[in-house]
């Protein structure tokens, strides 16, 4: 027979909320039995409310793979300005252009007194020898070059004649020298120490 009063739902309620206090046993069921509805609702809540989830910081900026992955052009398609960028030049600025000047005297004496020890090579002068004499007009950096030099077959022996300015910068100038032998072309520039050779061969 249905329940018509709210005296009869009360006694009803009463029954249901105090029948787990009524012995250990019926306490533990009622704990078992809500355990097994909160893991029932933990395992089923989820599934079925996956899809409306909004999306949270860690995917809300996934890439999408239909718009993030750059386009591939067919095999012997020609390579348009839309797909490659221009690359950079090698100089960010040209070069600046040598600065013309008088000779310096100091750099044609050097030339002269550079070249009258490179002539100067009696018989029997070792190679080391030689180049004590030219160290004091020669660059560190020339040096080096100068030591494979063997002075027994230098084919001048003495000066015959003052240097000629072929070109003359601030900081550079190139000379004529000529001997008994070949003319030499010598290149003198300005260091830290002073003017100093840097370089020689035969004058055209």
């Amino acid at each position: 027979m249905p329940i018509r009063t709210n005296r009869g739902r009360a006694a009803v309620y009463r029954r249901l909320w105090g029948w787990p206090l009524r012995s250990p046993k019926h306490l533990s069921a009622t704990g078992i039995i809500l355990v097994v509805l909160i893991v029932g609702l933990g395992i089923v809540l989820p599934k079925t409310l996956g899809n409306r989830v909004a999306p949270t910081p860690s995917n809300a900026f996934a890439p999408d793979s239909s718009t993030s992955a750059p386009s591939r052009l067919p095999v012997g398609a020609p390579i348009t300005s839309s797909t490659t960028s221009p690359l950079p030049t090698r100089l960010s600025s040209p070069l600046a252009t040598p600065t013309s000047a008088a000779p310096n005297t100091e750099g044609l004496t050097i030339a002269k007194q550079w070249a009258t020890a490179w002539v100067t090579h009696p018989a029997g002068i070792t190679n080391q020898q030689w180049l004590e004499g030219l160290r004091p007009y020669t660059t560190e950096e020339y040096l080096p070059e100068m030591s494979t030099v063997d002075p027994g077959n230098i084919p001048a022996s003495k000066l015959t004649g003052d240097p000629t300015v072929v070109t003359s910068y601030t900081s550079s100038l190139e000379v004529d020298i000529p001997t008994d032998g070949p003319k030499l072309s010598i290149t003198v520039v300005s260091t830290t120490a002073g003017w100093r050779v840097a370089h020689y061969g035969q004058a055209g």
